[in-house]
This record gives C-alpha cells, structure tokens and sequence, in this order.
C-alpha cells in the first residue's frame, strides 16, 4: 500500500497534483514502458484467488476437550471398554495416540488456563482455582495473548462450545470469532464458510449423567477392577463402572462432532484433537491430586498428512502444553518465546525427560503442592504438611467419600490406604510409577532410591527457579470470598482465620469452629485435631519434632533428645474465662513428665498450670488435673506451651486438649 504522500489521483487520464510535473517531463517511450510494466506486475484475479486459496488451505484444527477423563478407551487397552468406544478408537486407528501425556494441573480451570497462556498456571498466576470470579481480578503479564486470539489475529475464525474457566480476565470478542455456553447446535455451516477455524468444543466426559445411559450398555460393576489406591468395595466397584459408562456416553458425542465434519466436507483439511483436563471426577486421588490419576490424560491426534503423519503410538512424555504450541506449528505462526511447549512434530523434536505440575486452591481447599514426572518416577512435595491429603472437599457430601472417611473411623481400612488418605503427610513423596501406578509405596525412606531423590529434588528445584507465583498467598479480599458462601463448601484452612472473628479467644474462629460442630460462644479451650483441612488447629513444635500433624485426629511426633516443647499462640481468653480443669487424651511409649505453661499479656516468664508423669501405654489414656488459681491481674491468657521430657525416641500422640 503507497502512503498518504506518495498517493495520485487520475480523474481524466492526466497527473495532477504534485506529480504532473514528473509526468509530464516524462518521454512518451517511458510512459508506455511504465503501462507495460503495470500490467505484467498487477495482481490478476487468478492471483489473488491464488492468494485466497492458500488462506482456506491452512488447516482447520479442532479440540474435543473432554472434561474429567481418564483414559480408559478400548484404543489405550482397557479391556472393560474394548469395543465400546468406536469413535475414539478409530480417531487413533487414523492418527497419533500419546501414550503418557500429562496435565500441568488436576484440575480444570487451571489446566485450561495454562493451556490457553502456553505456560504454566504458576508462571501466569492462574492457579488457583476459580480465580478471578470474585473480588479480585488478574490481569495477564504482558506480552501474553491467549492461543485463540493468536489464531485470530492470523486469520482464524476461532470458536468455543461449553465452558472457558479461565482464571484471569480476558475479552472475548477479541479471542473468540464465536462463543456459546453449549456444547451443542453448533452453527456449521457459518464455520465452513469461515475456513480455516480453529475451535473447541468441550465434552462432559467424566461428567456425564448416565443414570439414563441403556442399561444393555452399561458396565458391569462386578467386572471392573478398581484401581489400587481405593477400597475394594462394591461403592467402589460402582464408582469405576460408571467413569466407563460416562466414556462410552462421551464417545456417542464425539462421534456425533465427527459426523457433521463428515456432512460439512470439513473432514479432510481438519486436524481432530481428543484430550482431557485431568482424571476421573468421582475418584477422590485422582481429580484435584497430582498424582498419575490425575495427570494423565488421553491424547489423540488426527489428521492430514503433511500435519499428522502415519498412524502409530508415542511413548514419550507430552506436556499438554505441547499442544498449544502444535496448534500454532499447524497454523504457520511462530511459537512465542513465552510458550514453554514444544511442536510435536518438529524435525529435531527432542524428547522430554520429566513433565511438571501443580496443585493450588481446589474451590475452598487451600493447598500448595509440586510435582515432576520422569520416565520412571514421580516425585512429589508437599508444602503445607499440616493437613492431610484427603482434605475436607466439594466432594465430602459424596457416597464414596462418606464412606471412605467411614472406613477410617472404624478402623477397617486397609493400612496403605489409611496413610496416604489420613496419615501424616510426608514433605516429600517418591514413587517408581512402573511398577507402582497407584502410588501407595513412598520410596523416599529407600536407601536404594536415594540417588534418584537426589535427582528429582534438583529436577523441581530448577523447574521451580523459573518462577511460582503460588509461593504468596492469595490477598485478604480474595480468602475473605472464598471462605464462606460458596456453593461447594466453607473454608476451614488456617489461611481463612486471617479473615475471621474469634470472639471468644480460644485461638479458632466463630465460623471455623461451627463448621467443625462446635460451640464458638462455649468459652471452653478445645483442641481435637481432627479437621483434615487444619490438623495442627495451630499448635507448633520445634523443627527437631518435624511435623506434629499425625493420623487425623491426632498430633503424634518424636522426641529425638528425650526433650520437646509444643506451643499454641494467638490466643485471647479473657480472666473471667480462665480454665478450671485441663483433659489431655494422650499416650507414650515411655514414661514422660509433662508440664502445662500459660502465657499472659502481663507476664514475661509464664505460669505453670500443672505438672504430671504420663505412664506408657498402648492405648490413650486421660489425663485430667486441676488448674492452679490465676490473678486476673495477669491479663488476657495469649499462649500455651507443654514442655516433655522423657527417654530418647520417646513417641507422644495427643488425641486432644481441653478444657471444663
């Protein structure tokens, strides 16, 4: 295009303007010269039909983005659905299945978010889950653009059919050409006429309602096999059968997608995509835990040569990242310097040695954990260890849930299972995933796997130096709309105290302990230790004790030296509130004296409540003693602190502390 100053205008055949004196000194020989060259070199319509042409050539790329799905298809060799899911099946038959491919997050909205960015939910600050739905809204860093709006700009008629859960703020006039809350009545014939597309259409997948599903179709519970880190009950049975049901209803729709691309002449320049956003939604380690369950998706690609090759599988690690930076490989864009995927099919591709994840806010459920997949291993860290792994959750309601803590609490679950749901969390975990998917035997401890620990420590290290923006957390405004109201439950993380009243100063919010069922305005002290979410209710030790957080219901540790102090701060009993009578539900496995201090607003060193021997046993014993007489002059009673003394590797367990 010529600029504003180099323009013309010819209205009867002459230069006017400034240029009239150039023509006009011009030869006639020159000027025939100046039309002869005009006419070799301007565009004929065959041309830019040419032009257009190459435009419509561009493939088409479509995601079937299914939600909450493992991959559990007859085409990755589950024989429960072997045959019953025909249309995934054949969408491998005709392209690529990724044989490990991993999520960056177990959850929706931030695996959604990380894959809409190209780089990981932490890097973006787009993990936590169900961000920016309240009074916070998060802006992305500059430069990075969305992969639709990317597409756009190029030329794309870019679509989405069913929900975006993205965590930041976005316009979606300028991301999407065309955006619907349904999956369904998709407007075909106005995405055929706007070649190339790309779009996605998202899938219930592990969501799907199949009460109604035919029951000459449905799974037969007492054929399936659950997976390992579950109990092996008919509740569970039931769980597993109906994820399958839930692929077999899914693949019907899938194959309903692929017969209008079929009917629209579409097929044939349209790359089909098939994945998930993590595993299986009934499945309590496997949707929200980063773990193989929940990482590990299905992963289909099917296409026309030259952008798909000949059908076959891949066995190496594929970051789902990776798809995002293909899909602009596709669309003959530059993959931006902020995409940490890779284009699958590059000529010198070089393969992963280890996939990364993450794991933040799930709804209410505060959490911070980090994990790397290698070949091998999976090595995890866990970064608040004063909760269990199975947290109070959107799920808790849930049969199976109910009847997984039901289980615990009578004893009958088996012990793998009561440790990795309800024991100590481990800062560290370590799993050969070959041999152990269902990661139930923690190899951190090995001495043999000491050196792989070494390797997959410094792995995360260096992943993590890039950048975590889940090392903060999130503002006051932001805890303060998460932790009551919300349709999937209330908060009873220790982060929500920072937003709550304690009106009666036991150191545990009003709401905090009526969602736990007990009295805020009782004026008792009690400490039960038995909130999943807040195992520890805030009592601290000292780092030779590590984590005090034991079985739920529980604080346990050691006392290396035969010495131990643990201690409760923040508290705000007033001196009419003074404690009478002290019950400790405790045991040990040697005899251990043990001494209860008060601190007071008007007290430097503190005042000894009590003292007493505890007797080792094997079962829990109580321990009741009268509270020495307290002036009140001594002011609000602001902390607590038990001093042990005992035997060297003397194991203390305290079921609970109160007060009458």
């Amino acid at each position: 295009m010529t600029s504003a100053n180099d323009h013309y205008l010819i209205t009867d055949g002459r230069p006017r303007g400034k240029n009239a004196r150039f023509f006009n000194a011009m030869s006639s020989r020159s000027i025939c010269l100046l039309f002869f060259l005009a006419v070799i070199i301007a565009p004929t319509p065959q041309a830019t039909n040419a032009s257009q042409a190459e435009t419509t050539k561009r493939p088409n790329v479509l995601w079937i983005f299914a939600e909450d799905t493992s991959p559990w298809m007859g085409c990755y060799g589950d024989e429960v659905n072997r045959g019953r899911t025909p249309n995934i099946d054949t969408l491998a038959q005709r392209g690529i299945r990724f044989s490990r491919a991993f999520v960056p997050a177990p959850v929706c909205s931030a695996c959604r978010s990380a894959l809409m960015a190209g780089k990981n939910q932490i890097r973006v600050n787009a993990h936590e889950h169900r961000s920016s739905r309240g009074p916070v809204q998060i802006q992305l860093p500059d430069p990075i653009q969305l992969l639709p709006k990317l597409l756009k700009d190029a030329g794309y008629f870019t679509f989405n059919a069913g929900k975006t859960d993205y965590n930041f703020q976005w316009d979606e006039k300028a991301t999407y050409s065309h955006l619907q809350n349904t999956r369904h009545q998709l407007p075909w014939e106005i995405i055929k006429d706007s070649q190339p597309f790309f779009g996605q259409i998202q899938t219930a997948g592990g969501k799907n309602n199949t009460n109604s599903f035919p029951s000459h179709r449905k799974t037969d519970p007492d054929q399936v096999t659950v997976p390992a880190d579950y109990p092996q009950n008919q509740i569970y049975r039931e769980v597993v059968a109906q994820h399958y049901d839930a692929i077999r209803k899914d693949d019907d729709f899938i194959g309903d997608i692929l017969k209008e691309l079929e009917q629209h002449e579409l097929m044939d320049n349209t790359i089909v995509v098939y994945f998930s956003d993590h595993g299986a939604n009934n499945l309590v380690r496997h949707k929200q835990m980063p773990t193989e369950g929940g990482l590990h998706v299905p992963f289909i690609i099917a296409g026309p040569d030259p952008y798909v090759p000949a059908s076959s599988v891949r066995d190496d690690l594929v970051n789902m990242l990776d798809l995002s930076a293909t899909t602009l490989h596709w669309a003959g864009l530059s993959i931006p310097d902020w995409h940490e995927g890779q284009n699958l099919f590059a000529e010198k591709l070089i393969p992963r040695s280890a996939v990364y994840a993450a794991k933040d806010r799930l709804d209410h459920t505060i959490d911070r954990v980090r994990t790397v997949r290698s070949s091998r291993f999976r090595y995890t860290r866990n970064f608040k260890t004063d909760r269990i792994l199975l947290q109070p959750q959107y799920r808790d309601p849930k049969d199976y849930v109910v009847n997984l803590r039901e289980l615990y609490a009578t004893g009958k679950l088996t012990q793998p299972l009561k440790q990795i749901y309800f024991g100590e969390r481990p800062e560290e975990e370590l799993y050969d995933v070959e041999n152990d998917p269902s990661q139930l035997i923690n190899l951190c401890a090995n001495p043999m796997y000491q050196s792989e620990l070494e390797h997959h420590r410094d792995l995360l290290d260096q992943w993590l130096a890039e950048g975590d923006m889940g090392v903060e957390e999130e503002s006051l405004a932001e805890l303060a709309y998460q932790a009551n109201g919300q349709k999937w439950g209330e908060g009873v993380n220790p982060e929500y105290e920072m937003v709550r009243h304690d009106s009666d100063g036991d150191g545990l919010s009003d709401d905090w302990e009526r969602i736990n069922l007990r009295d805020p305005s009782d004026g008792r002290i009690l400490f039960a230790f038995d909130c999943g979410g807040w195992q520890t209710e805030g009592w601290q030790g000292g780092a030779e004790l590590g984590n005090l957080a034991g079985y739920l219901g529980f604080l346990e540790f050691t006392l290396p030296l035969g010495k131990g102090t643990i201690r409760r701060d923040e508290l705000k009993i007033k001196p009419d509130h003074y404690p009478n009578r002290w019950i400790i539900r405790t045991k040990t496995t040697h005899a251990t004296k043990l001494k209860l201090i008060a601190k007071f607003e008007q007290s430097v060193k503190g005042e000894t409540l009590f003292s007493t021997v505890l007797q080792p046993s094997d079962n829990l014993s109580l321990v009741e003693m009268e509270s020495m007489k307290l002036d009140g002059s001594l002011g609000l009673l602001t902390g607590l602190e038990i001093q042990l003394e005992s035997s060297d590797g003397a194991r203390i367990e305290i079921d609970s502390i109160e007060t009458n």
